[in-house]
C-alpha cells in the first residue's frame, strides 16, 4: 500500500479561498491507486475516484469490492453512471456506501436526425440539425435531472459535441441554463466545474451561484494529469467562489 498524506477532508488550498479536489479521477491498470497517491503527496489535492457501471462493476458483489479496495486509501470514492436505469444493478444498500454520485448527460439515445445514440465527447459525434439537437439534449439532460434515482453531482454541464461547439453563446441561452439550475436546486444537487471540457462558462456559474447551488472540481482524468484544475481554479477565481460554495462529502477521511 503506497504512503500518502494526511488529509483533512477538504484539500490544501495554499492561498486560494477554496478546497482544492478533484472529485472525477478514474483508476486503470496503468494509473492506479498508488499513481494517484503519488500526486496527491506532490500537491495536496484531495481526490475522490468514480467507476463506471457496466465496466467490471455491474452488481451489488462487485461494487462492494470496488469500495473495500479503495477505504484503506483517504480518497472519496463515487460511481460515475452513464445512462438512466443504473442503479436497478444495485442495491440501495451498497449504493449508500459511496461518498457521491456523478452523472453526465453526454450520451444521448436518439440524438440527431438519423436516430442514433450520441455519445457528445466524441470528435466524430454528427448533429444535423443544432436546434432540435439541442430540444432533445435539453429532455435528456433533465432526465438525467429530474429521475429518481441517487446523484449528487452533475458533471460535464454545457458540453457540446465539437461540431457545433463554435456556437456554444448562442446555443445555451439564458432560458436553456435557467431551466437547467432550476431542476438542479429543486433535486438539491451540485454542479462539477469540468477541468478538461472547461464548461460551464461564467455566466452560468454565477447564475447557479446566485440561486445557493454548490460546485465541484472534476478533470475527468485517467492519468497524471490528476489534480491540475488550471480552469477550474481560475474561473472559480473569477466567479469569487469561496469554500462555503462547494460541496465537500460527509465521510471523514481515514489518516495515513
Amino acid at each position: 500500500m503506497a504512503i500518502a498524506p494526511s488529509f483533512t477532508g477538504e484539500g490544501s488550498s495554499g492561498d486560494e479561498p477554496f478546497p482544492l479536489m478533484d472529485l472525477h479521477v478514474h483508476l486503470t491498470n496503468v494509473f492506479t491507486i498508488d499513481s494517484l497517491m503519488r500526486i496527491a503527496r506532490k500537491t495536496s489535492v484531495q481526490f475522490g475516484v468514480v467507476v463506471n457501471p457496466g465496466y467490471g462493476v455491474d452488481d451489488d458483489s462487485s461494487l462492494k469490492a470496488w469500495i473495500d479496495s479503495l477505504l484503506p486509501y483517504p480518497v472519496y470514492i463515487g460511481l460515475q453512471p452513464m445512462s438512466p436505469g443504473w442503479s436497478k444493478s444495485f442495491s440501495p444498500a451498497v449504493i449508500a456506501k459511496l461518498d457521491y454520485i456523478l452523472m453526465d448527460a453526454q450520451t444521448i439515445p436518439l440524438g440527431n436526425g438519423y436516430n442514433e445514440t450520441l455519445r457528445i465527447w466524441n470528435f466524430d459525434t454528427y448533429v444535423d440539425d443544432p436546434e432540435k439537437f439541442m430540444g432533445k439534449y435539453m429532455d435528456h439532460i433533465l432526465e438525467v435531472i429530474n429521475n429518481n434515482e441517487p446523484l449528487t453531482t452533475f458533471g460535464w454541464p454545457l458540453f457540446l459535441p465539437v461540431c457545433i461547439a463554435r456556437d456554444y453563446y448562442t446555443l445555451w441561452t439564458d432560458d436553456r441554463m435557467k431551466k437547467i439550475i432550476s431542476a438542479l436546486k429543486n433535486k438539491n444537487l451540485n454542479i462539477e466545474i469540468n477541468d478538461m471540457a472547461h464548461t460551464p462558462h461564467e455566466k452560468f456559474i454565477l447564475m447557479a451561484k446566485e440561486q445557493g447551488l454548490k460546485f465541484t472540481f472534476g478533470s475527468d482524468s485517467r492519468n497524471d494529469i490528476a489534480g491540475r484544475l488550471d480552469f477550474c481554479k481560475a474561473i472559480a477565481r473569477k466567479c469569487n467562489l469561496g469554500k462555503s460554495d462547494f460541496f465537500i462529502p460527509k465521510r471523514i477521511l481515514k489518516k495515513m
